[in-house]
């Protein structure tokens, strides 16, 4: 008899440049807020929603208990939803409401041959009221759209542990954690302006209708200390948005500039060869600033993508040297260059 238990967390923020409506002037006059982003190492999640740094989050922890041949004898769920607040400020004044949850779906656990895969769905809604048009009378919700995710877990006889990120709203960011807490997994698309447009809960897991979500691997540190360089250094960025298809390097055409991917998805091919996919966080460009000034790869948007902008003299060469040779460590094991 063994017993394996594991877990998985998802933090979901809202990012800066996130916000793409009207209610994006309330985010810059400081009305309310974006969030940093989280930490690299998840640490205490208690500590991280007194200091409203999160919209919520869903822990996804499972155990189960296997007889020598590998049957399941004994299963079950933990972990819990940690919702968080938000906060409006109004000259000298603020005000704080906490989220509103939903109920936790627990499905029952698909058994399979020497595994057992667990679902956790969590989430609810934000606490102040956003009100939003819908096609229907009364033709404006009050209410904001839920956001969830939708964790799946599967835990092996062999003491293995497997995990994704398989469901989830459109908004906003969501990260998943692994089992040492470290970020291992990104939502690759927040849609501001396509989550207002929820109809209602039954377009949610509560009402059996859950949303495809695009996964990509996390940067790399580096990468994540670049961005706050890029997004926040003496020379502000160009925020470009691209449609899917839309070309953002060309190969061998001359570049001087470097992009951070703020939301979306690219993909990377040399001489027409695919070589991976991207997603948020990933800083591209690098080579040509380093080389001859041309770019080594074609980078193109595979979903809407919305990328920042900065000119070589934004970052520090070594800084940029010490990325290039990552990327070159990763093509090693995923053919996936970065122009």
């Amino acid at each position: 008899m063994s017993r394996v238990e594991a877990h998985v967390t998802s933090v979901s923020w809202i990012p800066s440049e996130s916000i793409t409506s009207g209610m994006r002037s309330a985010f810059d006059r400081g009305m309310t807020h974006y969030d940093a982003p989280p930490p690299d190492v998840l640490g205490s999640l208690e500590d991280l929603r007194v200091r409203d740094r999160f919209r919520f989050a869903n822990r996804h922890e499972a155990w189960a208990e296997f007889a020598d041949d590998g049957t399941v004898v004994d299963h079950g769920y933990a972990g819990q939803l940690v919702m968080g607040s938000s906060t409006v400020r109004l000259g000298p004044y603020s005000f704080t409401a906490a989220g509103v949850s939903m109920p936790t779906l627990r499905p029952d656990p698909v058994v399979g041959d020497g595994t057992i895969t667990f679902l956790q769905t969590a989430g609810g809604r934000t606490g102040m009221p956003l009100p939003r048009a819908n096609a229907h009378p009364p033709f404006i919700h009050l209410t904001p759209p839920l956001v969830w995710t939708t964790l799946s877990l599967t835990l092996s006889a062999d003491g293995s542990s497997h995990f994704e990120l398989s469901g989830a709203s459109d908004f906003p960011r969501h990260w998943v954690y692994d089992e040492q807490d470290r970020l291992a997994l990104k939502a690759g698309v927040a849609t501001w302006d396509h989550w207002l447009g929820q109809g209602s809960w039954r377009d949610t897991p509560w009402g059996d209708a859950d949303s495809a979500v695009v996964v990509t691997a996390a940067e790399t540190e580096l990468e994540r200390a670049l961005s706050g360089v890029i997004m926040r250094g003496a020379e502000p960025p160009h925020i470009r948005s691209l449609e899917a298809g839309e070309v953002l390097f060309a190969q061998g055409t001359p570049g001087d500039t470097l992009s951070l991917v703020l939301d979306g998805v690219v993909a990377i091919d040399v001489d027409g060869v695919g070589c991976g996919e991207l997603g948020p966080g990933a800083v591209l460009g690098e080579r040509a600033i380093l080389t001859d000034g041309m770019r080594t790869a074609t980078v193109t948007a595979l979903t809407g993508v919305r990328v920042a902008e900065v000119p070589a003299s934004a970052v520090d060469r070594a800084a940029l040297e010490e990325l290039t040779q990552i990327h070159h460590r990763e093509e090693s094991a995923s053919q996936a260059p970065v122009a």
